[in-house]
């Protein structure tokens, strides 16, 4: 049964890597809005359930529901479109290493999520400096990637991430390559920014002090997940 008002729910999925079992049995939920860190070991499965929601990877068996359609009744084509879909305009992805392209500025990175929708570049480059306000880093726009710290170079990453006002933002250790006081501002703006788009967040993390940024805990061990009870 679906969570009342979840917005993305997964149900008892299971993905194997040859005899590995990477997901044996995990859900997941979450709500329009909502904060959700994903905690658990170096190889718990924490990230291939992230690729699995994401729809980067399909499970093996289980199923994906997002915004009220099940995925996995879908045949390949049915879904193939859909995740191409979800990906352009719904969903938005920052991972650790940040992967802006090079050759562009900052400004440029920003804002090629619309600019690959057909927004024209003006407006497209419009719309990205404001959100690099947003993200303190309106300052770099005309710099490469190869020129910023690694802090600003990562905030360039979420602006990126948030440009097309995606209902789901995916984190993948967003924190995992910059010192503690960098990734306390990353994270400080990155929450601020969905919460004021109203964008839910899957955030995966092993560090507690990034996951006490989310409203609630789901745990993955041995494939396994399950939600903890955060204590006020």
């Amino acid at each position: 049964m679906t969570p009342a008002g979840s917005l993305l729910v997964a149900h008892d999925l299971r993905k194997a890597y040859g005899p590995t079992n990477a997901l044996d049995g995990a859900e997941f939920s979450i709500h329009p809005g909502e904060i959700v860190a994903v905690m658990g070991p170096s190889g718990s499965g924490k990230s291939t359930l992230l690729h699995c929601l994401a729809g980067i990877v399909t499970p093996d068996s289980g199923s994906i529901t997002y915004n009220g359609r099940e995925m996995a009744t879908m045949n390949d084509a049915q879904r193939s479109a859909l995740r191409s879909a979800l990906r352009r305009s719904e969903f938005g992805f920052v991972f650790q290493f940040g992967q802006l392209v090079p050759e562009l500025t900052c400004v440029e990175n920003v804002a090629l999520p619309l600019r690959l929708n057909g927004t024209a570049r003006k407006e497209a480059e419009r719309t990205a400096l404001s959100w690099m306000e947003r993200l303190e880093v309106d300052d770099l726009k005309g710099k490469r990637p190869g020129e910023v710290s690694g802090g600003q170079g990562q905030r360039v990453a979420v602006a990126r991430a948030l440009v097309t006002g995606p209902r789901v933002l995916f984190a993948d250790e967003p924190t995992g390559a910059l010192d503690s006081l960098n990734g306390e501002r990353v994270m400080e703006l990155l929450t601020d920014a969905a919460r004021s788009a109203n964008a839910a967040v899957v955030l995966v993390t092993h560090e507690t002090r990034v996951a006490a940024y989310s409203d609630r805990e789901i745990v993955v061990r041995d494939g396994k997940s399950r939600d903890m009870e955060r204590v006020v």
